[in-house]
Formats: C-alpha cells, sequence, structure tokens
C-alpha cells in the first residue's frame, strides 16, 4: 500500500492530512518531531514525505527544517519531500527545492493541489521502483548468461539482445536445425557462432557459407563438393563445405537465395546426413548441425512457390529472431564505443545523432561509420555529427510508438508527473512507457 510519513509538530496538521490521505487510499504515518519521523523513516517503507519548514518558537528560521530535510536526503536520497510552510517569504523552501525537494506547499494548503502533487509524486516514485527492479532483474540476467556461456565478446546492453541471446543460448545444446532471422547487417553469423560456441560440436568446424554470393550454378559445389570433370573448368575434386563441418556446425546465409535444386539436396542432407559430390553417385556422410539465417520471409517465399515448404520446417526448428539496430537503441552508443580507434571520443551531440538515427545498415553500417569518423577525426579526437555525416532528412522518425527522451520527459512534465496521463498522450500503456523510462535513464 502507498505510504505518507507526515512531520509536522502541530498534531492538527497531522490529522487533517492523515484523513484526507486516507481518503484516497493512502496510508498515513504521523510523527510530531524530526527525531520520530526520521526513526520511522528507518523501519517504515515509505513513498513520499511532507515535512514542515518551522518546529520552533521561531517562525522567521527554519533551521530544524532544512535540517531534517538533509537528513531525509542523506537516509533515503532518491524518495520525494513535500515541503509546508507557513512563512510569508519562501526562499528557504524555493532553495530546498532547487536541492532536491520534490514541492513546497504554504500553509494553509489547498487540498485538490497537495493531493494532486502527492499522487503525481507517488507515481513517478512507483515508476521509479519499477525501473530499477528490471534494471537489477537484467543485471542478474546478464550476469547468469556471461557465466554459463561464451558469448564471443559480444557488446550488448539492450533488452531485445539479452531476450535473443537467451533463447540462444538455451537452444544450442540441442542438435536441432536453428534459423536465425533478421535484417541485414545486424550480426547474424554472431548469433550462429554462438549457438556453435555452446553446443555440443564446440570442438569441431564452424563453416559459413554466405549462399547469396555463390553463383546458382556452383551452389551443389560449394555445398556438396564434385569429383574431377563434374563441370568445365573442374580439373580435381573438391571438398564441400558440408564435408568441411563435419563433426562441427554449417552456417547457411541468406538460406533464402538457394536455388530450388540445390534446396532439394539439402533437404535430403537433413533428413538422411547422407549425400553425394556432384559428378558423382557414391553417398557420403556427414554429421552437421546446420544453423541458417536469412533476412527474407521464407514463408511469403513457400506461398510464391520459391522455396520448399518441407525444407522450411526442416530448418526452422527453433527460430531465433535478431532485432535491428533501430529496435534495440540502448545498444548503439555501446557498440560505437566499442567500434573506437585511435583514442578518439564521441561528442554529446554525436551520441544524440546515433540515437536519432534508424540505421537501415544495422551493426554493420554503425561500424563504418564510426570508422569512417574516427579517421577524419584523427588520433584523439572528438567525433562530432559533422564527422559521422548523418543526414538529418533520413533521421529515424520517432513516433508514437517509439517516442524520444525528449518526448518523454515534456509529456510527463505536462502531465505532472503522472504516468498514466503522460502514457496517454504519447499512446503507450503505463508499462511501455516504463520502459521508455528504464531505456532513457528516467528515474
Amino acid at each position: 500500500m502507498r505510504t505518507v510519513l507526515i512531520i509536522d509538530d502541530n498534531p492538527g496538521v497531522g490529522e487533517a492530512l492523515s484523513l484526507l490521505l486516507s481518503l484516497r487510499d493512502i496510508r498515513p504515518l504521523y510523527a510530531a518531531s524530526p527525531d520520530e519521523g526520521l526513526a520511522l523513516l528507518a523501519r517504515e517503507d515509505v513513498g513520499l514525505v511532507i515535512q514542515d519548514m518551522n518546529f520552533t518558537a521561531d517562525t522567521t528560521s527554519g533551521e530544524e527544517g532544512v535540517a531534517l530535510f538533509r537528513s531525509i536526503r542523506a537516509l533515503a536520497p532518491d524518495l520525494p519531500v513535500i515541503l509546508l510552510t507557513a512563512w510569508t517569504r519562501l526562499e528557504a523552501a524555493v532553495e530546498l527545492v532547487k536541492a532536491g525537494a520534490a514541492d513546497y506547499l504554504a500553509k494553509p494548503w489547498n487540498d485538490a493541489k497537495l493531493l494532486a502533487s502527492v499522487e503525481n509524486l507517488l507515481e513517478l516514485g512507483e515508476a521509479s521502483r519499477e525501473v530499477v527492479r528490471r534494471r537489477q532483474q537484467q543485471r542478474v540476467r546478464r550476469a547468469k548468461l556471461d557465466e554459463r556461456y561464451e558469448l564471443g565478446g559480444l557488446v550488448f546492453e539492450s533488452e531485445p539482445m539479452l531476450r535473443c541471446l537467451e533463447l540462444a543460448c538455451q537452444v544450442a545444446r540441442s542438435e536441432l536445425p536453428v534459423l536465425v532471422t533478421g535484417p541485414n547487417g545486424s550480426g547474424k553469423e554472431r548469433i550462429a557462432a554462438i549457438v556453435h560456441a555452446n553446443s555440443a560440436v564446440k570442438a569441431g568446424p564452424f563453416v559459413a557459407v554466405n549462399c547469396g554470393a555463390l553463383p546458382a550454378e556452383l551452389i551443389e559445389a560449394e555445398l556438396f563438393g564434385s569429383d574431377s570433370g563434374a563441370y568445365t573448368g573442374s580439373q580435381r575434386a573438391r571438398e564441400g563445405r558440408f564435408e568441411a563441418a563435419h563433426g562441427g556446425t554449417l552456417f547457411l546465409d541468406e538460406i533464402g537465395t538457394l536455388p530450388l535444386p540445390g534446396q532439394v539436396k539439402l533437404l535430403r542432407v537433413l533428413e538422411t546426413g547422407r549425400f553425394e559430390r556432384l559428378g558423382s553417385s557414391r553417398s557420403r556422410e556427414a554429421k552437421v548441425r546446420v544453423v541458417s539465417a536469412t533476412n527474407s520471409d521464407l514463408k511469403a517465399m513457400v506461398r510464391a512457390g520459391t522455396f520448399r515448404e518441407d525444407l522450411y520446417y526442416r530448418l526452422n526448428v527453433i527460430e531465433v529472431s535478431l532485432p535491428a539496430l533501430a529496435e534495440r537503441p540502448d545498444d548503439i552508443v555501446p557498440l560505437a564505443e566499442h567500434f573506437l580507434a585511435g583514442g578518439a571520443v564521441l561528442s554529446e551531440a554525436a551520441r544524440e545523432a546515433l540515437l536519432a538515427w534508424r540505421w537501415p545498415g544495422n551493426v554493420r553500417e554503425l561500424k563504418n561509420v564510426i570508422a569512417r569518423a574516427g579517421l577524419l577525426a584523427g588520433e584523439g579526437g572528438t567525433i562530432t555529427p559533422q564527422l559521422l555525416a548523418l543526414p538529418a532528412e533520413h533521421a529515424q522518425a520517432r513516433n508514437l510508438d517509439e517516442p524520444s527522451r525528449e518526448a518523454v520527459l515534456a509529456a510527463l512534465g505536462q502531465a505532472g508527473g503522472v504516468v498514466s496521463r503522460a502514457a496517454q498522450a504519447l499512446g503507450l500503456s503505463r508499462q511501455a512507457l516504463y520502459r521508455r523510462m528504464e531505456r532513457y535513464g528516467l528515474e
């Protein structure tokens, strides 16, 4: 239950505030002195403090009120505090607001205004605790992942990448085929390598082949090998990628570009574990874990008749979906700093420019942009938005589904800190807004 601590030496004030808060289903705690209030704060779960500024006969001093505020800050640095004062001059209260007090109200207070401030601050506190809870959970999950699995030095901070890696590591020990989906440049081969590194065949080879980079007439020879004279220009027998990957993992990138004849042969290998080299009738065995990847919609290709349905279900026993870089903005700056060389640093404006860009080329594009900017900045130089050369007209459009940090702050300010109203203005659910607040470090 939401709890508010009232610290005021006037029992009448304590009683009036307690009744007012109780009507809003807020649990009041009352203390008649600073010492009593600090004692309650130390043992109770309090979401907000309402404190008087004057506890002595000298109504122009307020020293005890200032000291109490500082003690509360020392005991609970993030706890919101509302100051109550009967003074005509409010300079000390204003100074404490600058020092971190959430609000100040003059006695006699306006009930509606006080309740609005209390509700707003309690809801912001709830959002802050949710952010902290999620961060703690994410840190625990990340630590377990780092402890149990080999991640190959992958740089990430975001929740979407954490979920992706948790699934990839979870399925790595099985022998089932894995299909990694995601846009170009997002790091699908890195995920495939992580699956291999945590698999039962990690001691074996990891062989990668880009199906889209091979001429159609040579794909079968590349995958399954060929005998001498099997095709024009073939002078000797060649080992295929399946043979090279025996006892390990074969990674088939851009699997959607594999021609139908090659799909038939690949399906047979997946079903039987056997294949023939091009130009040979001798059956060979390949014990291989197959991980494939695509940026294509294989289901649409199946409907169009350009990809075999039976092969699709053979490859897609387990799907690991890799999000685009624009869908995991928490990873953008850490990756950019990882790619920096020569002691170069990112300016704050450059960081904002990186976060605003839509990254159609994903991590590959980010790496190239940072490499170019670092070269132009020189050793130990500062990378500015101008050196990044990201055209403003192509910056990522921040819609209601993905508001910027500034938009979230503005919405919270306009809503008086009420998360539900800010979420409604942004077109988000409360939980979705909490996630954005966590992402942007808004506690």
